[in-house]
């Protein structure tokens, strides 16, 4: 099952991509290429590291919180090596997997250190829904133009989920005071994100990190599109990259690329814009997050090249030893029979012991 879902990640990431192929051309495409420059690229790189280190230190939050040990030094590591993991392979999110499966075996609990993963990506990611949302109904947009001529279908979708996360909130109440293996779950998933998200002493700066990482990119889409040539103003580029940001989150990609191009066609054509600009900004943006997880690369090269000389070392501190023929051990010499007892000692013996 696991298998099919990537794949249909793929094939609808691909199907997107071939799409706005066929509709706009490769022109877009080929000019989010041409119109990169140094200066541009090495601002957006200097907004990855930061974003980087950012959510590093959020990760270590999270895992500390959830009991875990998990330094700095290591989270940057394993972040920019997750970051180039999920650009460089299809589906987007192997990257992920491995430094929650890795940081799970260096642990001794990989259950633990996969949602420790969810916890810290989905800090994130309520933090973007939040402002997201706030800027999109409040800031004019296509989005709002949307929502006001469909008003009613808006509020009838908003109450719908006001009205699932009422179920959903009764459900796992219920499940908490139950006894089987999915109440347990329950449980220990309510206390993690108490411990891990929610505690006091952690909250804040969550929260604080998450909201830098979102600065970090929405920054990253503004020198996107300024290299794409947009001189459209910040309140007006804000709703539509942070669409395009909600875009990326869909699980329907191929190393991010798919819906963030095609949600930000449509976004900057609706808003009166070019939706060919539109493309090309999606595009420059999407080779500024590649480059600017680059790094990654540099430590998956170092681990690799530091397993090989570990690897050597082993070998030349226990070499192994020639065979030695085996040499079959000589048998001990047989014990001497005892010498035969004439009949008339014996017949002496005996009267002996009667008292004879």
């Amino acid at each position: 099952m696991g298998r099919i879902w990537a794949w249909a990640r793929i094939l609808g990431g691909a199907g997107i991509l071939v799409f706005l192929l066929w509709k706009l051309g490769t022109g877009a495409f080929l000019d989010g290429l041409r119109v990169i420059d140094g200066p541009a690229l090495a601002l957006a790189f200097t907004i990855g590291v930061a974003t980087t280190v950012f959510s590093a230190w959020r990760w270590c939050l999270v895992a500390r919180g959830l009991g875990l040990r998990l330094s700095f030094r290591t989270a940057v590591a394993d972040y920019y090596k997750a970051l180039f993991l999920n650009a460089a392979l299809p589906g987007g999110v192997l990257g992920d997997v491995d430094r929650a499966v890795q940081h799970g075996r260096d642990e001794g609990d990989v259950a633990k250190s996969v949602r420790a993963v969810v916890l810290e990506r989905t800090a994130g990611q309520l933090v973007l829904i939040v402002v997201g949302v706030t800027v999109l109904f409040t800031v004019p947009s296509p989005v709002l133009d949307v929502i006001r001529q469909h008003g009613l279908t808006a509020a009838v979708i908003v109450g719908s989920l006001v009205l699932a996360g009422a179920v959903l909130t009764l459900a796992f109440r219920r499940l908490r005071q139950g006894g089987s293996r999915v109440a347990s779950a329950v449980r220990t998933g309510v206390a993690e994100i108490r411990s891990g998200l929610l505690a006091r002493r952690n909250w804040p700066i969550v929260t604080l990190a998450s909201v830098v990482v979102l600065v970090g990119h929405l920054a990253t889409f503004v020198v996107a599109a300024r290299a794409a040539g947009s001189t459209a103003s910040l309140t007006r580029l804000a709703p539509l990259m942070l669409l395009a940001l909600l875009a990326m989150s869909l699980p329907l990609n191929i190393g991010g690329w798919g819906p963030r191009e095609a949600v930000t066609a449509w976004a900057f054509g609706a808003a009166g814009l070019s939706a060919t600009q539109g493309l090309t900004t999606a595009v420059v943006y999407g080779v500024f997050a590649f480059v600017a997880a680059l790094p990654g690369a540099l430590v998956v090269l170092a681990r690799a090249t530091s397993r090989v000389r570990t690897a050597a070392a082993v070998r030349l501190a226990a070499p192994v030893s020639p065979a030695i023929p085996y040499v079959a051990p000589a048998l001990a010499p047989a014990a001497p029979a005892p010498a035969p007892v004439a009949p008339e000692m014996l017949l002496g013996r005996e009267l002996a012991r009667a008292g004879a």
